[in-house]
C-alpha cells in the first residue's frame, strides 16, 4: 500500500491542527481588518457619562470648554469616546473633585490588598472561561486596573482577548515563563501584554503551560533544587506586578493539577462555576472532595488557604426549566449565601457574539435582538456586581 495514503494518528491530527490554525488566522484577518487585531468600539457620550458618573450635559460642557480628552465628533453632531478617553476623564474628575475621587477612579488605596479572583471548575461546559472574560471586562469598564491570567492550556481566554497562541506567542510568553524551575525563568512584567481593552492587561496561555505539570513532580523529587514550592510560585509571580493592578482574574485549567493548586493558593477569593444539570453537580461533588483532600496537604506544607470569599456561580441557567430550578434550589439550601443570588442566563446573545470572538460589552446594541441583549446583559452585570461587592467588602469599603 502507498505510504502516502496511510498516515499514523499523530500525523493526521497534526495535519488537522495545522489546517484549523490556518483557518482561524484567516478568520481573524477577515473579522478584524486591516491589521488583523481586535479593537473596541467607541462609546456614546451618554454611555460615557453613565460610566464616569456625571451627566451627559456636564460631559458636553467639558468638551465645549476644551477640558479633558476631546471626543470624536460625527457629522450628525454625536460625540463618542474611546474607553481610554473615558479613563482619562475619570482621572480628570478625580483630580478636580478629590473628595469624590474614589467614586470616579475606584483604584485600590494604600492598605487595600491586591484582589486575586480564581475562576475554577474541572468539568468542561460550565462557562468557566466565559465567566472569567465577562468579569475581567466588567471590572475594566468600571475603571479598575485589571490583569487577566490565562492558565488554561487551551487558551480560550487569550483568543477572546485578541491573542492567537499559535501565531502570536513565543517560548516563555505565558505564565510558565515566570514560574518555571530552570534558568529560563523571567519577570512577569516581561510577559504581561496590553490588550485592545484599556485597563485590561493579559498574561496569555498556550500548551506551554503543560510543562509546569510535567516539571513539578521532578522538582519535588529533586531536593537539591532551591526555590519556591510549586503552590507558591503563581503568587510570587503575581506579587512582582502587584503595584500595577487592583484586581487579578485567573482562568484556571479544567483539571485539578499543579497550576490550579498554585492559582488557588495565590487567590484571595474563589469563584466556582456550576451548570445546573445533575451530571454537572455530581461531577462538582467529586471536584470539591478532591480539592479538599489536595488542599489539606498543601495547607500542611505551608500553603496560604485564607480566602476573603468563596462563591458558586450558576451559569448557562434556564430559569423556566423545572429540573434546573430544582438543582439551583438544592444548591441554595446547601450553600446558602455562598451561591451568588444572580445567575448567568443561557442566552443566544452571548453565544452569537462569541462566534465573532466578542462579548456583549463589545458589540453595538443593534447587533442582536434588543430584548435578548438586555436580558443577558442584566444577568451578567448582576453576577459581576455581586463579585465586585465581595471585593469591596474585603477592602473595607461600604
Amino acid at each position: 500500500m502507498d505510504n502516502i495514503s496511510v498516515s499514523t494518528t499523530d500525523v493526521r491530527i497534526e495535519r488537522h491542527a495545522n489546517q484549523l490554525s490556518r483557518q482561524l488566522k484567516l478568520l481573524r484577518d477577515k473579522l478584524f481588518p486591516p491589521l488583523s487585531q481586535k479593537t473596541l468600539r467607541t462609546f456614546s457620550s451618554g454611555e460615557a457619562a453613565q460610566m464616569i458618573g456625571v451627566s451627559d450635559g456636564y460631559l458636553r460642557q467639558l468638551s465645549l470648554d476644551g477640558k479633558g480628552p476631546q471626543p470624536d465628533l460625527a457629522q450628525n453632531g454625536r460625540r463618542s469616546y474611546t474607553l481610554g478617553q473615558i479613563n482619562e476623564l475619570r482621572h480628570y474628575m478625580a483630580k478636580l473633585k478629590p473628595k469624590d475621587a474614589l467614586s470616579y477612579q475606584p483604584w485600590r488605596r494604600p492598605g487595600e490588598k491586591l484582589q486575586t479572583v480564581a475562576v475554577t471548575n474541572f468539568k468542561g461546559g460550565s462557562a468557566k472561561t466565559t465567566t472569567t472574560l465577562y468579569l475581567a471586562q466588567y471590572l475594566a469598564l468600571a475603571g479598575y486596573r485589571v490583569l487577566a491570567i490565562d492558565l488554561d492550556p487551551q487558551a480560550s481566554l487569550s483568543s477572546m482577548l485578541g491573542v492567537q497562541p499559535e501565531f502570536d506567542l513565543s517560548e516563555g510568553d505565558t505564565l510558565y515563563g515566570a514560574i518555571r524551575y530552570d534558568e529560563g525563568r523571567k519577570p512577569l512584567k516581561e510577559i504581561v501584554r496590553k490588550t485592545y481593552f484599556d485597563g485590561l492587561d493579559l498574561v496569555p496561555g498556550n500548551l506551554e503551560l503543560m510543562e509546569f505539570e510535567h516539571e513539578t513532580p521532578r522538582a519535588l523529587n529533586d531536593r537539591q533544587r532551591p526555590g519556591e514550592l510549586f503552590f507558591r510560585r503563581v503568587g510570587v509571580a503575581i506579587a512582582e506586578v502587584e503595584a500595577d493592578y487592583d484586581i487579578v482574574v485567573i482562568d484556571c485549567p479544567p483539571q485539578l493539577g499543579y497550576l490550579t493548586l498554585g492559582a488557588v493558593c495565590a487567590a484571595t477569593s474563589l469563584l466556582i462555576t456550576i451548570h445546573p444539570q445533575m451530571v454537572d453537580v455530581a461531577s462538582m461533588s467529586q471536584f470539591l472532595l478532591m480539592t479538599s483532600d489536595l488542599l489539606s496537604v498543601v495547607r500542611k506544607a505551608g500553603g496560604d488557604l485564607q480566602h476573603d470569599f468563596i462563591k458558586y456561580v450558576v451559569t448557562r441557567h434556564e430559569p423556566f426549566d423545572a429540573p434546573q430550578s430544582q438543582i439551583v434550589a438544592l444548591l441554595r439550601s446547601l450553600f446558602s449565601d455562598d451561591v451568588l443570588t444572580a445567575t448567568i442566563l443561557k442566552s443566544t446573545a452571548i453565544a452569537d457574539v462569541g462566534l465573532t470572538k466578542q462579548t456583549l460589552y463589545e458589540i453595538e446594541k443593534g447587533q442582536v435582538r434588543r430584548s435578548t441583549y438586555d436580558r443577558a446583559l442584566e444577568s451578567v452585570n448582576a453576577a459581576n456586581g455581586e463579585v465586585l461587592a465581595g471585593i469591596h467588602k474585603a477592602w473595607g469599603r461600604a
